[in-house]
């Protein structure tokens, strides 16, 4: 994906590009705080002039502003590491390796490439769906089932859309197979 100028509007808000672009909650707090902050100043400044000394008032702008210029730049610097953590990552794309041992039956070495890759880009929806796959055929059929519920809830899985079906039908047929085992015993 390459960056575009539109990608750096999130970027002049602190926390706002973490929270667009990677839905990270843990940005939401800094965010929050930066904004109360703005508005108290703007309300010790305009509103109620008398409420805080004009110097104390001037000296918090300028700490304001000295803060919100050092954020958008470390904002600005982690943007590449957000629209696209697999390029910038010095750790090689195991996707590839992990397909090649998904087909020729070595899930554990599959298993163990996926979970690099995802440890580098958690929410890639070819890897977690060839993980749900893994899963599936190593017998872990209820964590292939919690991993397939939760990928139609990224935005990149929307593509993913026949794919995810597939996998789920198959599922369902192995959960089936399961069930009227555990019938017959």
């Amino acid at each position: 994906m390459s960056i575009q100028a539109k990608h750096y509007w999130t970027c002049l808000w602190p926390g706002m590009s973490e929270l667009w672009w990677r839905g990270r909650l843990s940005a939401l707090p800094a965010s929050v705080a930066f904004a109360a902050v703005v508005n108290a100043l703007l309300i010790a400044k305009f509103i109620y002039p008398g409420w805080l000394s004009g110097a104390l008032v001037m000296l918090a702008c300028w700490i304001v502003a000295a803060a919100w210029v050092v954020l958008t730049v470390r904002s600005i610097r982690e943007l590449p590491l957000l629209l696209s953590p697999r390029q910038v990552s010095d750790q090689p794309d195991r996707f590839a390796e992990a397909q090649l041992a998904y087909l020729t039956g070595n899930y554990a070495l599959a298993e163990e490439a996926l979970t690099a890759g995802l440890s580098i880009e958690p929410r890639d929806p070819p890897a977690l769906l060839l993980l749900a796959a893994v899963l599936r055929h190593t017998g872990r059929l209820n964590a292939a089932d919690a991993l397939l519920t939760e990928i139609p809830k990224l935005e990149a899985a929307a593509a993913w859309n026949l794919e995810w079906e597939s996998e789920r039908a198959r599922l369902e047929r192995d959960l089936d197979s399961r069930g009227e085992l555990q019938d017959a015993e």
